[in-house]
């Protein structure tokens, strides 16, 4: 009974050190006799036991790694603490294992030295802009080396640049300068827009009151041509129905009448209006003052 006990127990120890179950996501190096032998790969596998040796686990998800903050100096001078993140992904677990004693420290390390050497090559004031050629610069550096490690670095990204508190107050200063000076432009802008459009409405104000004065010229002359052809047109009419009317039976004595009366209103108009009252000293000289109108009238005539 002992017997098979302990034989039980020795299957048991050869099925769990035999029968090994990887998750999804990972990789198992398996060493046969402290020589490399295998790869596990997600599911169900088998070892020798006592001869196969589980030596390496490793994850294949992306990792994040955190790389520590260091001071970098520019090209100018200028002290510069950075802090970094970097993403990682184990692509081969052999190299991974045996490529270097911790590559995660190899990274780590690498990294910082890249980044060190692509800030020095900058001045301050570029390395705030090109945030993204220090993190493609460091990823293709890191992954060149990163290759023999078995890591695939996908990508390094700047959390934080942080200069010294000196350079932080003169960058403030110099950001409220410019600020001021765009300030005043653009109010200088705005004036000189506001001159130029109150110029251009003065002028076009201008030049739209002497349209208006010509055209109110313009109407005043063709309504006064219109009123004087008007009254032409009147008179001519008048002097042709005259005409007309004196070619009619007793024409010429209704006329003869009418200029008697006309000189006899004269006559009295100047009465009216001076104390003297002049009277022809020969009464002839009206009736000879009306022949002479009606001779006219008949040389009109003929």
């Amino acid at each position: 009974m002992e017997i098979a006990l302990i034989l039980l127990v020795i299957a048991a120890v050869f099925v769990v050190r035999s029968i090994k179950v990887v998750p999804q996501q990972h990789a198992w190096v398996v060493e046969r006799l402290g020589k490399y032998h295998a790869t596990l790969t997600p599911g169900l596998n088998f070892l020798v036991p006592f001869v196969d040796r589980l030596a390496y686990q490793h994850s294949l998800k992306e990792i994040a790694l955190d790389v520590p903050s260091q001071v970098c100096i520019t090209k100018d001078n200028t002290q510069l603490t950075v802090d970094g993140i970097l993403y990682f992904q184990v692509t081969d677990p052999m190299r991974a294992s045996y490529g270097a004693s911790n590559y995660v420290i190899a990274i780590t390390q690498l990294a910082q030295t890249t980044l060190r050497s692509v800030i020095g090559r900058m001045e301050l004031d570029k390395t705030f802009e090109e945030r993204n050629s220090i993190n493609s610069a460091v990823v293709q550096a890191l992954d060149e080396a990163a290759l023999n490690w078995g890591v695939k670095v996908l990508r390094y990204e700047i959390k934080d640049l942080t200069p010294p508190a000196e350079i932080l107050r003169s960058m403030q200063a110099q950001i409220t300068a410019e600020r001021e000076k765009r300030a005043l432009i653009a109010a200088s802008e705005g004036r000189r827009q506001e001159q130029i459009n109150i110029a251009t409405g003065e002028r076009e104000s201008a030049i739209a009151k002497s349209e208006g004065e010509k055209q109110a010229d313009i109407n005043k002359a063709q309504g006064e041509a219109a009123a004087i052809t008007s009254v032409a047109d009147a008179t001519a009419d008048a002097i042709r129905k005259i005409a007309s009317a004196i070619q009619q039976p007793g024409g010429e004595q209704a006329v003869q009448l009418k200029v008697a009366e006309r000189a006899v209103d004269a006559f009295a108009q100047l009465a009216q209006k001076n104390n003297t009252l002049i009277v022809p000293s020969n009464l002839g000289e009206v009736s000879a003052l009306i022949g002479s109108a009606m001779a006219l009238i008949k040389a009109h005539k003929t």
